[in-house]
């Protein structure tokens, strides 16, 4: 247990490290557009690229996972990753303009790839970790935790390395990716049973992925989109929230920071408590994802009705705890109802629906803003209410516990 929790350790700076490393650039990129002389559409394509890629790679990663081992996808992918930003250093420091933009959209593309390989895989190797599922449940707990802390870190970390040098941030994520590489190198090592994993090629393994898929597909589907709705509506409101504290407020750098990690902070602390509440109880999880649901949903509609700074961010971090309760519930139910041979396929295409929620929150809700804050937050409520339809009806623990053991397909 105490070797596990060192590699719980090691694998929750993953998460931490991959979110700082896309995040800590949000509060900078006017400061990025006026040093290269781009255009703000441009500028978000730093952004945009790193998910774009991650999108795609992420399941191809947890196939080789589950293929040849977490570790070995894990280690080199930190090493592209902290290449990919040396290469971001390089362009900053030596060329200028729209010749340094391209060179440090190619780093951040190698970027994605490295965090497709990384974060990702780690869902899977908890599960692999642990025996007990109150103990995988608590790991996965941990990990959303670190997860959402490297968000709250994000927004004040990035405004003040900006005040010292424009792209410190970028000088920040390899120095990150190699700790977390050494942490992981050093103190996680091989489950047994993986080790004596049977390895499948790529079309026994893509037959026994459809199987899980049309056997469990109702509730996998559902927690797919779960995740991704609450990815939607994270990133969706951070962006209006950014946007009405600079335009509105006339509030800049640390400071504007510091109020988006509010809300932030509570999805945190909620993360963390979820997963300790949950243990292995799928029905609690069930019902604590609904309520968390419940939660965000009721914010958003309250929030649709007032526009005070105060009201917004209060409701806004009770929806942050909604979204807390809710995703390590969403996590545990899909990493322990798979057999772990075909466990980080399955994660990373839930993984690639978190991802693309990252990427359509903040384009959607810079169109929605255009309509009216009614009309912004009655659509978030209503994606909200959505999940909720799903977890409520879709996500059905007790079918899944009739056969005790996960599906486990074999030829």
């Amino acid at each position: 247990m105490k070797n596990n929790k060192g590699a719980l350790f090691a694998l929750a700076s993953i998460p931490l490290i991959m979110t700082l490393g896309n995040s800590m650039l949000l509060p900078i990129l006017p400061q990025i557009s006026q040093e290269l002389g781009i255009s703000a559409f441009q500028v978000s394509m730093i952004i945009t690229v790193y998910g774009l890629i991650a999108i795609v790679m992420i399941p191809i990663a947890g196939y080789l996972s589950d293929r040849f081992g977490r570790k070995i996808v894990i280690l080199p992918s930190l090493i592209l990753a902290a290449v990919g930003g040396s290469v971001c250093i390089a362009a900053a420091w030596l060329m200028d303009g729209v010749s340094a933009y391209w060179v440090i959209l190619g780093g951040r593309f190698l970027q994605g790839i490295g965090a497709a390989g990384a974060f990702p895989i780690v869902l899977p190797f908890v599960g692999d970790l642990f025996k007990d599922e109150e103990e995988v449940s608590k790991g996965l707990g941990i990990i959303e935790t670190s997860n959402t802390f490297g968000k709250v870190l994000s927004p004040i970390l990035g405004a003040f390395l900006g005040t010292l040098l424009w792209y410190a941030p970028f000088i920040a994520i390899p120095i990150l990716c190699l700790i977390s590489f050494l942490l992981v190198l050093l103190l996680v090592k091989k489950p047994k049973k993986e080790e004596q994993a049977q390895l499948k090629n790529l079309r026994q393994f893509l037959s026994g992925i459809k199987d899980i898929l049309r056997e469990k597909g109702r509730w996998l589907y559902a927690i797919f989109a779960i995740g991704g709705i609450c990815m939607f509506v994270t990133f969706g409101v951070l962006f209006y929230l950014s946007e009405t504290l600079e335009s509105k407020y006339n509030l800049h750098g640390a400071s504007k920071g510091f109020v988006l990690a509010i809300p932030l902070a509570l999805l945190c602390l909620a993360s963390y408590g979820g997963g300790k509440i949950i243990g292995q109880n799928k029905t609690l999880m069930k019902w604590l994802g609904f309520g968390g649901m419940v939660l965000l949903t009721s914010a958003m509609i309250i929030t649709g009705f007032h526009k005070g700074i105060y009201f917004m961010v209060g409701f806004l971090s009770l929806s942050g705890i909604g979204i807390g309760v809710a995703l390590p519930c969403m996590d545990a139910l899909i990493t322990e109802g798979i057999e772990k041979e075909n466990r980080g396929t399955i994660t990373s295409l839930y993984s690639s629906m978190r991802f693309i929620g990252v990427a359509l929150g903040p384009p959607v809700v810079s169109l929605l803003m255009i309509r009216g804050h009614w009309v912004l937050f009655g659509t978030m409520a209503a994606v909200g209410l959505v999940g909720g339809l799903l977890t409520l009806f879709a996500v059905t623990p007790n079918k899944q516990e009739k056969g005790e053991t996960p599906v486990r397909i074999t030829r």
